[in-house]
């Protein structure tokens, strides 16, 4: 019941991520301390289905709370308090460094490592910089092959929720679809049923298909190239912070001393809050072995 009471949280935490654009839901696992699981869970489906969906069931529930439960009071705190609220999640980020970093130098470092760092770091903070690509229609009138192309972007979606760093939300963003996708969601109870089930259904089967491909493609990175995959990571991670920071439009919410101080006393808090879960994952892991 602990266990799964922790994966759980975890799952929520992940799912919290998923929606905020610059925010990871691979960063949240790897910050998490379950990342390498996770992975290993997915890609174990159908070899060890018992206890992959023993660890799988709680984090997906979670998430799935997580998205439901924190969408619309998150969306208010991005709205009326995006600083407080974007550096809380800055702090979780910085907060989980240490360990992150602990884990890539016990493994060494050479020129290569550095450049990947480096290649992460921008390209993480490069996709905050592209424009999106114009509005999306996703009504009953729309053609044929966007049925296709929704497919395509639930493929890539995908890559973003398994890739540390990348945030889905973001890419949503960018390519015109993340308001359309969370409208439809809202149509599935106000509107037309039908339609709005298919599209999530194919959008949904492109993430399906995505998850399980880009999955196996980072297990076989941590198996054969660990130490490069790791540094890789990070430079995911560390470029997830400026990232967030530039995401979000402050202007609707002019900043004042008290928003300050509740910004920074957040920031504060969050990096104890991830550090602390970092070093109770090391703890649990040592005692473990």
């Amino acid at each position: 019941m602990k266990d799964f009471l922790k994966l759980f949280l975890c799952g929520a935490a992940i799912g919290t991520g998923m929606i905020i654009p610059g925010v990871s839901g691979g960063t949240i696992a790897v910050i998490m301390r379950i990342y390498d699981k996770l992975i290993n869970a997915i890609t174990s489906l159908k070899s060890d289905f018992k206890n992959s969906v023993k660890f799988l069931f709680p984090i997906l529930l979670g998430a799935i709370v997580g998205i439901g439960v924190t969408f619309i009071p998150l969306k208010l705190a991005l709205e009326y308090a995006p600083l407080p609220t974007v550096l809380l999640f800055v702090g979780f980020m910085l907060g989980s460094l240490p360990d992150i970093i602990g884990e890539a130098k016990q493994l060494g470092i050479k020129g290569v490592d550095w450049f990947l760092v480096i290649a992460t770091l921008s390209i993480t903070v490069g996709i905050c910089f592209i424009p999106g690509l114009g509005s999306v229609d996703l009504s009953a009138t729309m053609a044929w092959w966007q049925y296709i192309l929704l497919f395509l972007v639930g493929l890539l979606a995908s890559c973003a929720l398994v890739i540390p760093g990348i945030s889905g939300s973001m890419l949503l963003l960018i390519l015109g679809y993340y308001q359309p996708i969370f409208n439809t969601i809202t149509l599935l109870f106000t509107g037309d049923f039908l339609h709005s089930f298919i599209v999530l259904a194919v959008f949904g089967l492109g993430i399906i298909v995505g998850f399980f491909t880009v999955a196996k493609i980072m297990q076989y990175l941590l198996n054969k190239f660990e130490r490069a995959t790791r540094w890789a990571i990070l430079g995911f991670v560390i470029g997830s912070v400026p990232a967030i920071l530039i995401t979000f439009d402050y202007a609707n919410s002019p900043l004042n001393i008290p928003q300050i101080i509740v910004a920074i006393v957040l920031l504060i808090l969050g990096c104890a809050v991830s550090y602390y879960i970092s070093y109770l994952g090391k703890k649990r892991t040592k005692l473990d072995e």
